[in-house]
């Protein structure tokens, strides 16, 4: 189970199989069919027609402008860890302090929007990194003060190594 948020009207999504094609949005049954192609993607869903195209992303919190149909729209995942902590009230824990910024897949870093020893707070944005075409904007968690960057812009990461060092405020 996991919930998606777009522009602020969330749905329950609970799917049946393993590529998530099948199951229930809000309790209503749905099917899908979902195809990659050089503009994006094609989707089919209850017998209608879809083009979605991705214009940015940001995996660490999980939010994406995608344009449906030609219209833009803001989308924010949860899956069920993120239901469960606020289900809990522990929301707040899970944005303790930063010391690390990883990058959360391979790609080509385009811009540093920070430089060392610059005060930051959470949603700052910290790093332009092109991966699978898209441009991703990748933000700061928590406040803090920059205290190392360990890239540069044009060089190609891996996933998981270490763009930015940080200092807790």
């Amino acid at each position: 189970m996991f919930e998606i948020s777009i522009n602020d009207k969330s749905y329950k999504v609970d799917t049946d199989s393993k590529d998530g094609l099948t199951g229930k949005i809000d309790n209503s049954d749905y099917q899908m069919d979902l195809v990659k192609d050089d503009y994006g993607y094609h989707l089919l869903l209850d017998n209608k027609s879809y083009r979605l195209e991705a214009i940015e992303a940001d995996y660490q919190t999980k939010e994406f402008t995608i344009k449906v149909n030609g219209n833009p729209y803001q989308l924010k995942a949860a899956d069920k860890f993120d239901l469960l902590l606020k289900e809990l009230g522990m929301e707040a824990t899970a944005n303790k302090a930063q010391n690390e910024l990883k990058a959360p897949m391979p790609g080509l870093v385009l811009k540093l929007k920070v430089e060392v020893g610059q005060a930051i707070e959470a949603g700052d944005p910290l790093v332009v990194l092109e991966a699978m075409k898209m441009e991703n904007i990748l933000k700061a968690m928590a406040s803090g003060t920059v205290k190392s960057i360990n890239v540069k812009e044009g060089v190609a990461v891996e996933k998981n190594q270490i763009l930015i060092e940080f200092e807790a405020d």
